[in-house]
């Protein structure tokens, strides 16, 4: 069978898969998040933590539930890794370097799971469990307990109360995380993924070296990786390695679990709203960008410039050998749509126009379909600037889902749109302007510019795969990049928790001719518009002298 045959067998099986289960899934995300009854072992776990889950937190109490919990979780897993020479399961290795320390303990807070260092040579298998993997269900946990709060200040009227931060976090990973990762680690280790705690290996290659390979819990860590939109992988290599994913159907799993999640939560979105036809509109923005983008990036992948390449049949350097260049260019697509940031091929190696699609997909802001619980609040947020532009056509006050978009909700929704930009470009212009930062990069001229645009927006927008010609363990980019991450992941919360709490506030406004129908194709269309004239009109400059300039001298 042919690579392009098997890549469109591989979209058609996804695509069945995602809508198999979009109802379903979406609808049970419903019912978890609107339940008014605790588990008894829920209860066990507030009473020990002293919280109390029938209380409401306005908006403010639960953007510092947010901001505490993450913050102590940065504090923890940075001490984890310092006194990893002193746990079990260590494997022998040292403690990881402060500023390495202090970079992954915020990545992996972030949701970002940006790698400076090599998995299967810097953490035991302690460090990546107790460590990483938690912080794989906590930060996914944490999207979505936002968003969930942003579509009850959608539903809700006359309150200042959002919900419950502590309880939204325990249900979001027990009640929804846990049970599919379960699942998801039962397919990959029947499917072939290693899951083991054996001491590591020594082999002798065909080169007539030695290599070292430990084995660990990657099957269990890399279910909760996607499922969770995560992406840090145990090794180096993430999903390429075939420790990871050792054919082409965790391949197309691992597809699976990281689209999962995200496609399904306009369903809950439109269930929790009593609107279904809201939801179906969202998911019909995030198809039409998903299919458009995937479309770019196998084009251009496939329809290469240069002899060498035109010989060859296909730009195959980087590329996921065992499944061809149409699979390689999905994974690409649905990795930097997502907040996940896996790979199974290199992107740095992609050709010039090629690898400029990931950079733009992770501008876009991840929304199509985003990261668990970022994608939807994302695409959210750029809805209400899509009815107040409509509003602002029409000459009247606009409304979206029975709330007025008042100055205070769009002072919300433009600070969110304008932070992580502000961290991505001064960011690149920083980076570019320090001597010893430019020495990080492999490659001189626009691909260089590339390498530090891809890392910025890679860290601003949580997403966490890189151009692999930068060298990032370095004490700027380690501290930088983590302050990005930090920055681009809870500014934009905190705009989006006081949205929630204005839109609660509110209340409802009755439909009149004059309001704008947001469940049919021309809102659909109108939000499109918008998702790519903001997007385009922001960094279009920084593309034109990094992806776009590379690609036109070729």
């Amino acid at each position: 069978m042919s690579d392009t045959a098997a890549g469109l067998l591989t979209v058609l099986a996804l695509v069945v898969v995602l809508g198999v289960t979009h109802v379903p899934l979406g609808d049970y995300m419903a019912r978890v998040y609107s339940a008014t009854r605790h588990w008894r072992v829920e209860r066990v776990l507030y009473r020990v933590c002293r919280i109390d889950p029938d209380a409401d937190q306005t908006w403010a109490t639960y953007a510092l539930s947010v901001l505490g919990f993450s913050l102590a979780s940065v504090l923890f897993l940075f001490g984890l890794q310092r006194l990893q020479h002193l746990l079990p399961l260590s494997l022998g290795y040292t403690a990881v370097e402060p500023h390495l320390a202090w970079n992954t303990a915020a990545s992996f807070v972030t949701n970002t799971n940006w790698q400076n260092y090599s998995g299967e040579s810097t953490m035991g298998y302690l460090v990546q469990m107790a460590g990483l993997a938690v912080q794989n269900f906590a930060s996914a946990a944490v999207g979505m307990a936002v968003v969930v709060a942003l579509v009850r200040g959608f539903a809700r009227s006359r309150t200042n109360r959002v919900g419950n931060f502590w309880v939204d976090l325990v249900r979001g990973c027990f009640r929804i995380l846990l049970p599919l990762a379960v699942v998801a680690t039962i397919l990959l280790i029947g499917a072939g993924v290693v899951q083991n705690l054996s001491d590591t290996h020594t082999v002798s290659t065909l080169a007539g070296q030695t290599q070292h390979l430990p084995g660990g819990a990657i099957a269990s860590q890399e279910a909760i990786k996607e499922l969770g939109t995560n992406g840090g992988g145990p090794y180096n290599a993430n999903s390429a390695h075939p420790f990871e994913s050792p054919n082409a159907f965790t391949n197309l799993l691992e597809i699976v679990l990281l689209l999962l999640i995200p496609f399904a939560l306009p369903r809950t979105f439109g269930k929790m709203l009593g609107d279904k036809r809201q939801g179906w509109a969202i998911l019909s923005v995030m198809a039409v960008i998903f299919a458009s983008m995937l479309a770019l990036v196998t084009t251009f992948e496939a329809k290469h410039s240069g002899t060498a390449l035109q010989a060859a049949g296909a730009a195959m350097e980087g590329k996921e050998v065992r499944f061809g260049v149409p699979s390689s260019a999905l994974f690409a697509n649905a990795t930097t749509l997502t907040s996940t940031g896996a790979v199974d091929s290199m992107h740095d190696s992609f050709t010039p126009l090629g690898g400029g699609v990931p950079i733009l997909n992770m501008m876009f802001g991840e929304i199509a379909p985003g990261g668990t619980g970022s994608g939807l609040y994302g695409i959210l947020v750029l809805a209400v600037i899509t009815v107040f532009v409509a509003g602002l056509m029409v000459g009247r006050t606009p409304e979206y889902l029975g709330k007025k978009i008042r100055a205070r909700e769009v002072k919300f929704a433009a600070l969110y749109i304008l932070t992580t930009p502000a961290v991505v470009l001064i960011g690149t212009g920083v980076a570019m302007s320090i001597p010893s930062a430019r020495a990080s990069m492999e490659n001189a001229g626009p691909h260089g510019l590339s390498e530090v645009l891809y890392a910025f927006t890679s860290a601003g927008n949580n997403n966490g795969s890189a151009f692999a010609g930068l060298t990032g363990n370095t004490d700027f980019y380690n501290i930088a990049l983590g302050m990005a991450m930090l920055i681009g992941r809870f500014l934009p919360m905190l705009f989006v928790l006081g949205l929630a709490g204005s839109l609660a506030a509110q209340k409802p406004v009755p439909a009149t001719d004059g309001t704008l129908p947001t469940h049919r194709p021309l809102f659909v269309t109108m939000l499109v518009g918008v998702v790519v004239i903001v997007v385009a009109l922001t960094y279009f400059p920084a593309l034109a002298l990094g992806p776009l300039a590379e690609g036109i001298t070729r």
